[in-house]
């Protein structure tokens, strides 16, 4: 099964990390990421602090736990290659709308692409583990 194909079937909870350019680290919640290619993934972000340390820092990790028992899921390590603002290509690619507790109404949305570095299970290193 391809990464792709693995968040297009694998329900379960996603979380961003990223940091600043003096390492003060940031989680969030998002969903799952959206593929560009098997090496590229991106994420639609609104101009928060993810978004910010992004800026200054162009890396960042993503967890997602599978739903269920035990602990499963994957690691992905992300190196930022560019963002847009185009509106109807965020909404196109949208899996439903935005809830209302995700922010204000007309808040700016971005459109961030990265490149896959590195795909780890969720507990240990297993054999893609560097």
């Amino acid at each position: 099964m391809t990464l792709s194909e693995y968040f297009e079937t694998t329900r379960g909870t996603g979380v961003l990390a990223t940091a600043d350019s003096s390492g003060l680290v940031d989680t969030a919640i998002y969903a799952r990421p959206h593929f560009v290619s098997e090496h590229e993934v991106a994420f639609i972000m609104a101009d928060r602090l993810s978004h910010r340390n992004l800026q200054s820092n162009p890396h960042a990790a993503y967890l997602f736990l599978e739903r269920g028992d035990g602990y499963k899921g994957t690691r992905l390590h992300l190196t930022m290659v560019s963002q847009e603002t185009d509106t109807e290509r965020i909404k196109a690619i949208r899996r439903r709308p935005l809830p209302a507790e995700c922010g204000v109404e007309g808040e700016s949305r971005f459109l961030v692409q990265f490149h896959i570095d590195r795909v780890r299970p969720l507990v240990g290193d297993g054999p893609e583990g560097t």
